[in-house]
């Protein structure tokens, strides 16, 4: 969705509510005020108010519950809408403290340009500033993770994001950066791409050279679930094959032992 696209839908939406609101509060105050008992003066013939004939009132042009359910989902839209921005941007964030080596947040306007371009749902010509900046500062590998992520959430190229996730895993990171880094290429191992074997193979060497992380605790379980699943063999099904005889013996004769 570009820029003007989301303003446009934020204008529409936040008029929409404002609109319904009023509606309703209107129609509803109209409702009690015609609802209200009417005072009588007379203090010596006092009138007993027909309280089941003010209960139903005789007009129905109200609308109440198409103002409400129209001020409800108006409500529900925008919230919606500001909920994904406000993750975004929070998760964006949240990705450069997390994944830069120097411990500094980002304010390079060469990358600050390249998430406007991704803003603007220019997602290819956001993914190019990206990679040119990466070029620049190669020790920024929070960078190729969020080229990554606009791989695989926006184009939905969930090959091209599990590539820069390998790429990623060839460069020199801390244990548990690179094990939740494999922990997510796995992921699409197993899930869009379907090739399990890659999954399981990443899975135990997450296990093997990083088994004191978190990750490793991640990928143990995860392990064990596919072995459930029959994905991967038990221990009985992997277990090794004798190893076959180089004696040039006829079968049944046993080499003579000195």
């Amino acid at each position: 969705m570009n820029k003007r696209t989301k303003i446009a839908l934020y204008v529409f939406l936040a008029l929409s509510a404002c609109l319904f609101i009023w509606r309703f509060q209107s129609n509803y105050a109209r409702l009690m005020k015609e609802g209200e008992t009417k005072t009588d003066t007379d203090l010596i013939n006092v009138k007993v108010p027909d309280y089941q004939r003010m209960a139903a009132p005789a007009k129905t042009d109200y609308h109440l519950g198409g103002w409400g359910a129209g001020m409800v989902l108006s409500l529900v839209g925008l919230g919606l809408m500001v909920a994904h921005d406000v993750s975004g941007l929070v998760g964006g964030r949240a990705l450069k403290v997390i994944y830069n080596d120097e411990g500094e947040g980002i304010t390079s306007p060469d990358y600050e340009k390249a998430e406007e371009e991704w803003a603007n749902g220019n997602f290819l010509e956001a993914i190019q500033l990206m990679r040119d900046y990466l070029k620049q500062n190669p020790r920024e590998q929070h960078v190729a993770l969020r080229i990554a992520e606009i791989y695989e959430k926006d184009l939905q190229n969930f090959l091209a994001a599990a590539l820069e996730y390998e790429e990623v895993l060839k460069q020199k990171l801390p244990p548990e950066r690179w094990g939740w880094a494999a922990i997510h290429l796995c992921n699409l191992y197993t899930g869009k791409l379907n090739q399990p074997d890659k999954a399981i193979a990443l899975l135990q060497r997450i296990v093997t050279d990083y088994g004191r992380t978190a990750a490793a605790e991640k990928a143990r379980k995860r392990l064990a679930q596919l072995e459930e699943e029959g994905i991967v063999p038990t221990a009985t099904e992997t277990a090794a094959a004798p190893a076959p005889s180089t004696s040039n013996l006829p079968p049944g004769f046993a080499p003579k032992k000195l």
